[in-house]
C-alpha cells in the first residue's frame, strides 16, 4: 500500500492532505518506536507518563516515512523532512491506520467478542472449540491462548486485549488463514483505551459484572459502560440473565438471547452435577428440548461459561447434537481450572495467585469426598503484603498446604516462604504437619502427588499457563500441566 492511499482510507475527509504526501510504500503501522522499520508509519502517542514524540527522531532514523500525533505544532518538529500528520486523537489514529493498512479485516470475517469480569477466557475458548471445524475454521485471541483453527498462533501479548495495531494484524492473519470466525476476548481496558476501535463485531457475549479494575475506570458505572459499549457495537448479543446488571446490558443490545438459571432465560440451566473432573449439565434449550451435556471442567461457575458458548454455537448455526458432542471433548484452557487428571484423584492447574482468587479456586474444586491439597507460592519483586494472606487462604481452603517458589526473581525464596508460613500459622496451620514447605516447585508438585489419595483433589495454583519460572540466577522453561503429568507418571499414576 502507498502512503497517500493509507491516509485516504483512514481519514477520507483529509484526502487533500493525503495527496500531498510522498508516494512511497508503507511497510507497517506501529506505536512503539522500537518496532519501526523502513517504510513504517509511527504514531507518537502522548501517554500519562511519556510523550512518544521524544522518540520521533529515533523513528525517523530507523526509516519511518510518516509521524502521526496529536500535537498541533507537530510539523515544526525536527523530523529531517519526514511529514507529520496531526490528528485529534492519537489512540484512535492507531486503530484507524492499522485497520486501513490491513484492509479492514473485521469486515471480511465474523468477529465474536467476549467480555465480562469473570469467565471471559474460558468462555472464549469454549466458543472457539464449538465453532471450529474444517469447513468453517475459527480463530481465537485470548489472554491464555491464540489459535488459527487447531494451530497455535504465535505472538500472544501480555494483555487480555493487545494494542490496536496487534489486534488488526491478528484479524488480518485470521483472514489470510481462511478463518470463517474469530473469537476475540474483549476486555474493559481494550474497549476504553480504543484498542478495539475499528473492529466490526457480528456478535457479543457478556458473562457477568463485579467490581474490578476500578483503579483504572474510577467507578463501577464507568467499568460497566466500557463493557456495554461492546454490546452496543455488535449486531446481536448473548447475555447472562442471572446477573443483576442484565437489564442494563439487555437495553443496549439490538437483539439478544439470554442464559442462566432464571426461569425467563432463553437457555436455562436446570441442574449441574459435579463428578470428579467434569460437569454434567441439564439444559432447557429455546426449542423446548431438554439437553444433557458434559464438559471436562471443574467449578460450578463454569456451567454458565459452557451454556453461553452453547448458545453462541447454536446461534452461529452449529447443530445442537454436534455442539454438545464437541463440548464433551473440550481440552480445557491452559492454566485455567485445567484438569490434568480426574481419577483416582483429581489434579487441577489454575492461575490463582492472590488470596481471594485462591479462596475461590479452592472452593470450586471441593471434592464430594476426600481432601483438598494445594501447592502455592508467591512472586518475588511483587507486593509482599499478599504473601501472608496467601498462606492464610491456603490453610482456610485446603486440608494440606505445600508452600513453594513462584518466580522468586532476585528475592530469597526462604524469605518469601517465611512470610507465607506466618500467614498460614496465623490461620491455624501447623508447619510440618498440614503445612509443608518445599522450596523447589518441581519437588513440591511431586510431594503433593505423593500425598494424594483416591477421592482427593490436588490444586496447583499460581503459575497457570505461564511458560517460565524465574529464579535469581536463571529463567527456566516451565509448563505446570506437563510437570504434573511427569510427577503422576513417575508416581505410577499415568
Amino acid at each position: 500500500m502507498r502512503l497517500p492511499d493509507l491516509v485516504r482510507r483512514a481519514y477520507p475527509e483529509r484526502a487533500g492532505e493525503a495527496d500531498a504526501l510522498p508516494d512511497v510504500p508503507v511497510s507497517t503501522v506501529v506505536q512503539d518506536a522500537r518496532r519501526v522499520v523502513p517504510g513504517a508509519v509511527f504514531v507518537a502517542r502522548r501517554g500519562a507518563r511519556v510523550d512518544a514524540h521524544r522518540f520521533a527522531a529515533d523513528a525517523v532514523a530507523a526509516g519511518a516515512i510518516l509521524i502521526v500525533g496529536a500535537r498541533p505544532d507537530g510539523r515544526s518538529l525536527p523530523l529531517g523532512g519526514v511529514p507529520y500528520l496531526s490528528v485529534p486523537n492519537d489512540r484512535a489514529a492507531v486503530a484507524r491506520l492499522a485497520a486501513a493498512y490491513h484492509g479492514a479485516p473485521s469486515t471480511r470475517t465474523r468477529v465474536l467478542g467476549v467480555t465480562g469480569t469473570d469467565g471471559k477466557t474460558t468462555t472464549a475458548a469454549l466458543m472457539w472449540w464449538l465453532l471450529d471445524d474444517e469447513a468453517a475454521p475459527a480463530a481465537l485471541s485470548s489472554s491464555a491462548m491464540t489459535r488459527f483453527g487447531r494451530t497455535h498462533a504465535p505472538g500472544e501479548g501480555r494483555f487480555t486485549t493487545p494494542e490496536a495495531s496487534e489486534v488488526q494484524a491478528f484479524l488480518a492473519r485470521a483472514v489470510d488463514h481462511g478463518m470463517a470466525r474469530v473469537v476475540l476476548e474483549s476486555s474493559s481496558h481494550g474497549l476504553a483505551l480504543g484498542r478495539l476501535d475499528e473492529v466490526q463485531y457480528a456478535r457479543a457475549v457478556w458473562t457477568n459484572l463485579a467490581p474490578e479494575h476500578l483503579d483504572f475506570h474510577g467507578t463501577l458505572e464507568a467499568y460497566r459502560d466500557a463493557k456495554i459499549s461492546l454490546i452496543r457495537r455488535a449486531g446481536a448479543a448473548v447475555l447472562n440473565r442471572d446477573d443483576p446488571h442484565y437489564p442494563d446490558f439487555a437495553a443496549a443490545a439490538d437483539t439478544h438471547v439470554s442464559f442462566g438459571e432464571d426461569p425467563r432465560a432463553d437457555w436455562r440451566l436446570l441442574s449441574v452435577a459435579q463428578p470428579p473432573g467434569r460437569l454434567e449439565l441439564r439444559i432447557a434449550a429455546p426449542n423446548g428440548r431438554t439437553l444433557e451435556a458434559t464438559v471436562p471442567l471443574v467449578g460450578r461457575f463454569n456451567a454458565w461459561n459452557a451454556l453461553a458458548a452453547l448458545a453462541v454455537a447454536h446461534a452461529e448455526g452449529v447443530p445442537l447434537p454436534d455442539a454438545t458432542a464437541r463440548l464433551a471433548t473440550f481440552p480445557g484452557v491452559p492454566g485455567r481450572m485445567q484438569v490434568v487428571q480426574a481419577e483416582p484423584f483429581t489434579v487441577v492447574v489454575d492461575f490463582a495467585h492472590t488470596a481471594p482468587a485462591l479462596a475461590r479456586a479452592l472452593e470450586a474444586v471441593a471434592p464430594q469426598q476426600g481432601r483438598r491439597i494445594v501447592v502455592i507460592g508467591a512472586a518475588g519483586e511483587r507486593d509482599p503484603a499478599k504473601r501472608g494472606p496467601l498462606g492464610a487462604a491456603a490453610v482456610a481452603g485446603a486440608d494440606v498446604v505445600v508452600l513453594t517458589e513462584e518466580d522468586a526473581r532476585s528475592e530469597a525464596v526462604a524469605d518469601i516462604l517465611d512470610a507465607m508460613v506466618e500467614g498460614a500459622r496465623g490461620a491455624g496451620g501447623r508447619p510440618g504437619d498440614d503445612v509443608r514447605v518445599v522450596p523447589d516447585r518441581r519437588e513440591a508438585i511431586r510431594t503433593a502427588v505423593a500425598l494424594a489419595r483416591p477421592g482427593d483433589v490436588v490444586l496447583l495454583a499460581g503459575k497457570g499457563h505461564e511458560a517460565t519460572l524465574e529464579r535469581a540466577d536463571e529463567v527456566l522453561p516451565w509448563d505446570e500441566a506437563s510437570e504434573a503429568r511427569r510427577a503422576l507418571h513417575d508416581a505410577g499414576w499415568g
